[in-house]
């Protein structure tokens, strides 16, 4: 892909966003802040027709496009809808606070790895209570927004991640798009030269490295709820054989996803594992030629399996009913096919609805191969919910251990130790 914005060029696009640490909030201690407020209601008076989104759109992009959107749906429902913005490690914690004093906004927008703390807690209302539907909604991103089979989270566009790769670096070496492990590891060899690796992507302690491990995890057969297994083993040595190749910086370790992003575009890298959230930024330099494909899979044929990334919008538990009705009513209009196709253009995100999604890939072919990352993707919460969080921290201290010298079977098996334990 040449660096040049898609045809709908004058529309703004997403920044490239770091991903931060979040903090992890003990569950016991959400349950009891927000069982509390579930259970008496909310404390304060609220205007009848004002309603309050609370989101991490902090960037000036993103509040803008959330506030277009907030103020159609507002006019088609007769209501006024209010945004309030917090960075996004600090929307938990927001949350938590104004659950302990009553003050909940109506909706909250999650990241979705995130949903399930406050979902466990009885901290949210089931959307199909409230009238929403699920049908044009693809399986994986249903339990993107789903915990222990309730539907409390609608996401809006998803994201995950793919190969990005500099055509014109391939195109001398006379490399083709790799699409298996093997091919990948002999390009990224090849492709590696004086200052230049051949692939970059992020291994560094926070969840940048565990949603780059997951596709390599999950793609060969692993599983989050044993750490341990031969094929999370497998996956890892992978890593850990790009290292010894020299064919990845050991400042991996290191590496945020923005990172990795920054080392491509300085031709630091010939190939990287990035998301979509990187394109506005990778447009910026008009002799970058680059494209996507699907991340390379153990064996031919095999399933691309990558996390899906992004946010989901919920209703809290407030007690006030006929407010969670019309908070589900917004949530709906927000997270309609038109509204989802909109903040996915300017975004660079996926739509969640299936019938979105098609017209996305028509608006933006270029992208296509992200399209179909998504459409295989699964959520890094569908199988452990609240427990995602144990294995997350377990997996970063491994990759730490591993690709610092230790073995990847006793990184993993002591990974596996700290998330069934919390030690």
């Amino acid at each position: 892909m040449t660096a040049h914005p898609p045809a709908s060029a004058p529309r703004p696009r997403g920044r490239s966003r770091r991903r931060s640490r979040r903090a992890v909030a003990p569950i016991a201690a959400v349950s009891v802040l927000v069982a509390g407020a579930a259970l008496t209601g909310c404390g304060q008076q609220r205007d009848a027709d004002v309603y309050t989104v609370m989101n991490s759109s902090t960037d000036e992009s993103y509040h803008r496009w959330d506030a277009e959107a907030m103020a159609r749906c507002g006019k088609q429902l007769g209501v006024t809808i209010e945004q309030q913005s917090v960075p996004a490690a600090q929307v938990m914690t927001k949350a938590l606070r104004m659950a302990s004093s009553k003050s909940l906004p109506d909706i909250v927008q999650f990241d979705a790895s995130e949903m399930p703390t406050f979902a466990d807690a009885g901290g949210l209302t089931d959307l199909k209570s409230l009238g929403l539907s699920t049908e044009d909604i693809p399986e994986g991103i249903v339990d993107f927004g789903s915990y222990k089979g309730t539907y409390y989270g609608a996401a809006r566009s998803v994201n995950t991640l793919a190969l990005f790769y500099n055509k014109d670096m391939l195109d001398q070496a006379g490399i083709e798009v790799p699409t298996t492990w093997d091919e990948l590891r002999a390009a990224a060899k090849k492709l590696t030269e004086g200052k230049r690796y051949g692939l970059a992507l992020s291994a560094g302690g926070a969840e940048d490295g565990v949603f780059q491990f997951t596709p390599f995890m999950w793609s060969n057969g692993g599983d989050e709820t044993k750490l341990d297994s031969p094929e999370v083993v497998e996956a890892l040595d992978y890593w850990k054989g790009l290292l010894k190749d020299g064919s990845l910086s050991k400042s991996t370790v290191n590496w945020t996803q923005a990172d990795v992003n920054d080392q491509f575009m300085a031709g630091n890298a010939a190939m990287m594992i990035n998301g979509p959230w990187q394109v506005e930024t990778l447009n910026t330099d008009k002799s970058l030629h680059w494209e996507i494909a699907q991340i390379p899979v153990p064996e031919q044929g095999a399933d691309s399996v990558g996390p899906l990334g992004g946010a989901v919008l919920t209703v809290p538990n407030t007690g006030d009913e006929q407010r969670e009705k019309t908070a589900g009513k917004i949530v709906a209009c927000l997270s309609s096919q038109q509204e989802q196709l909109t903040y996915a253009l300017n975004s660079w995100m996926v739509p969640a609805n299936s019938e979105a999604a098609a017209e996305w890939r028509e608006e933006v072919p270029e992208l296509d191969a992200l399209a179909d990352q998504v459409a295989a993707a699964r959520s890094r919460t569908a199988k452990l919910g609240a427990g995602w969080s144990s294995v997350s921290l377990a997996l970063q201290s491994a990759f730490q251990s591993a690709l610092t010298g230790q073995s990847s079977e006793a990184a993993l098996k002591r990974a596996q130790q700290r998330a069934t334990s919390g030690n």
